[in-house]
């Protein structure tokens, strides 16, 4: 596959152009984008541009609402966002931005996102709280690709957590993993590519481990830890589509075709401001963090994607057939 190089500013114009094109506000455009670009510098491809073409045929679609006005109440040190069938982005992103100022306030902060849609990369809303000086969780369900343990149907999402912590000096801890063996954007890739995917990443639909990357999506994905992957996410069915009233995942329709109705699943961001808590938090963690690195080899979580985003200056590599498209969609 062929690949083209283009400046940053260059493919977040490109990007937001398709965007508003078809209706969405300019600002919930470039939060949209400003996710993806995210995803790609920290090499995260699946989670990057290659989704905006799906997000473009559901706007066409009717599937997500391209003038959605995500709206946001507050009750107490709970903050909910109805994200209007829209792009997760600008939901999410408001509730967090409205989150950070009050865990500052309460100490403690849950932002619940309803009516959504696939929010991309869950460390980038997390490492936002952390560099404002506070620990976050973040959780999202989706549409249904994992079966419960001992089961044969999908009824769980991947459902990602992330968690992030800031730390005395330097970039915030970052935690951020599907709770499937793999994210399932990367078998989509493979798909897209006509490579084969590892035994241990999906099952067929009669259960048997393949390497057939269709035949993984028409299957199930499978859970990161066997039965406690599996428990995870039923948990995080429970805290997005249980306490939003969203869709769980066995009932949301499919991030990737523009038939059907709104998936409407959930994200749940827990913000903790570690001030309330106890003092000298950031030192007290930095006594953890120095004992794990003084063993050869290991390295904190997040610090790779972190690495990759400072080298990659002010461009990126893409596809050349995604670039295409998207021109070619952006008029």
């Amino acid at each position: 596959m062929s690949h083209e190089t283009i400046a940053l500013h260059d493919l977040a114009s490109l990007g937001q152009r398709t965007l508003v094109k078809l209706g969405v506000e300019v600002q919930a455009a470039a939060e949209t984008c400003a996710a993806l670009m995210a995803a790609e510098r920290a090499g995260i491809p699946s989670h990057g541009f290659a989704r905006l073409p799906y997000y473009l045929d559901q706007l066409v679609s009717g599937k997500l609402n391209a003038h959605a006005r995500p709206s946001v109440s507050q009750r107490g040190a709970v903050v909910n966002v109805d994200a209007d069938s829209g792009l997760a982005f600008p939901a999410v992103q408001r509730g967090l931005d409205r989150g950070i100022a009050l865990a500052q306030e309460f100490g403690i902060v849950s932002v619940a996102v309803s009516h959504s849609h696939h929010f991309g990369m869950a460390g980038y809303y997390a490492e936002q709280a952390a560099r404002q000086g506070l620990l976050c969780l973040a959780f999202s369900n989706g549409p249904a690709a994992m079966a419960p343990w001992g089961g044969n149907a999908p009824l769980y999402g991947t459902n990602p957590v992330a968690f992030a912590s800031p730390r005395e000096q330097g970039e915030p801890l970052v935690i951020d993993l599907s709770l499937s063996e793999v994210a399932r954007g990367k078998i989509m890739l493979a798909s897209q590519r006509k490579e084969a995917i590892p035994l241990g990443w999906a099952i067929d639909r009669q259960g048997n481990p393949t390497q057939d990357a269709d035949a993984a999506l028409a299957g199930c994905m499978a859970p990161a830890g066997g039965a406690k992957g599996a428990a995870l996410a039923l948990m995080v069915e429970l805290l997005t589509a249980g306490l939003t009233g969203s869709h769980f995942g066995f009932q949301a329709s499919s991030f990737f075709s523009a038939e059907g109705e709104p998936p409407h699943i959930a994200q749940l961001l827990l913000l903790l401001n570690p001030a309330f808590f106890s003092a000298g938090y950031l030192q007290h963690s930095e006594l953890l963090f120095r004992a794990m690195l003084e063993q050869p080899g290991v390295r904190l979580p997040g610090e790779r994607r972190q690495a990759l985003a400072r080298q990659h200056g002010e461009t990126l590599e893409l596809p050349a057939t995604l670039l295409e498209q998207l021109r070619l969609r952006a008029g």
